[in-house]
């Protein structure tokens, strides 16, 4: 009796688009209703579809897949899962862009053995690229830091009532939990902003 097929498919971000890997998994032949899609990093496995899809696939099933890198990012996580699929569930695994990693042909020792080694290699690039891929984000970051872009949420704007409880707790006259209080914010937004205030007033001239 032939098994189910499945189809697993992965952006990293809720923008991306995965119309290319679903193409590709649907040409195949793979029913829709057995398709997963997450939107979300490569880092692990700690994926809701994924997770969902694992729990369903039993022996004999097929799953297709577009490339290792959609599989996942984490170069031990692949080969972890990878015999999950395999060698526990007793599945089959299909990569639709690299014809050597298809579990169904090749499974003499020369075959295993190649089919071990390309997927050592291709999960290595994958997580080499996710590594790369957080240095330029990392490095874009630190350049637009450096032009003066602000990053994160602007500050609300400050209640009216904030100079004057302001001055009011630096002369000790009330507590900062009351200033806060008065301001309606939190305390720590308050002597956040308080300790801003009197950097300012230190930098004047």
């Amino acid at each position: 009796m032939q098994g189910k097929i499945y189809g697993y498919a992965r952006v990293s971000t809720m923008e991306q688009n995965e119309a290319r890997q679903m193409a590709a998994i649907r040409r195949v032949g793979t029913p829709e209703g057995n398709i997963y899609v997450d939107k979300i990093s490569g880092k692990d496995f700690c994926r809701p579809q994924y997770q969902k899809m694992v729990s369903r696939i039993q022996e004999g099933d097929l799953l297709y897949i577009l490339s290792i890198d959609r599989l996942g990012r984490n170069y031990e996580e692949i080969q972890i899962q990878w015999r999950r699929l395999t060698k526990e569930i007793g599945a089959d695994i299909c990569v639709i862009d690299m014809p050597l990693l298809d579990t169904r042909v090749g499974k003499d020792l020369m075959g295993a053995f190649i089919a071990d080694l390309v997927l050592q290699i291709l999960s290595f690039v994958a997580q080499k690229e996710r590594e790369n891929i957080r240095c330029r984000q990392q490095e874009g970051i630190a350049a637009a830091k450096a032009r003066g872009v602000k990053f994160g949420r602007p500050p609300q704007p400050l209640p009216k009532n904030f100079d004057e409880l302001y001055q009011a707790w630096r002369k000790k006259q009330i507590s900062l939990r009351q200033a806060a209080l008065e301001c309606r914010m939190p305390a720590a937004t308050f002597y956040s902003r308080a300790q801003k205030i009197r950097g300012e007033e230190r930098d004047l001239p």
